[in-house]
């Protein structure tokens, strides 16, 4: 198994950012196999998703009508709505596999691999990127 820890600085707000090439850049030229794709945070998510097309600024709008950013949250530490960022993980899961064939991800035309983070009060992340080969 190949592991690469991916450092991500998310800013100050709400972001989704791409790191299909990060994925791609790891398994490229390494035949058959699964990436799994982890964030060890209690506060963000990894999601497969059209990007750049509407879909990322989408995703945050459906999230914050889902999960809105305001007082009724047990969780109240940090900033105003904090708590949300802590039940996003149960809707955007933290880790995600993808299949990989003869050292591509076997993603399909639109779709990119992407971190989700409402956490502004964490700008900073890791992603642990594994790649088991089944040779």
């Amino acid at each position: 198994m190949r592991t690469q820890i991916l450092e991500l600085h998310t800013g100050g707000s709400e972001s989704i950012t791409d790191i299909t090439r990060e994925c791609s850049d790891l398994v490229a030229g390494s035949g058959d196999g699964l990436l799994n794709v982890f964030v060890p945070h209690a506060t963000a998510g990894v999601a497969i998703i059209e990007l750049g097309a509407g879909s990322d600024e989408d995703l945050l709008a459906s999230l914050d009508d889902l999960l809105p950013a305001d007082d009724r949250w047990r969780h109240r530490h940090g900033s105003r709505g904090h708590g949300r960022s802590h039940v996003m993980p149960a809707y955007i899961a933290p880790q995600t596999t993808v299949p990989v064939m003869d050292g591509e991800l076997q993603l399909g035309t639109w779709q990119s691999v992407a971190v989700v983070d409402l956490n502004v009060d964490n700008p900073d992340r890791q992603v642990r990127l594994s790649f088991l080969t089944s040779s």
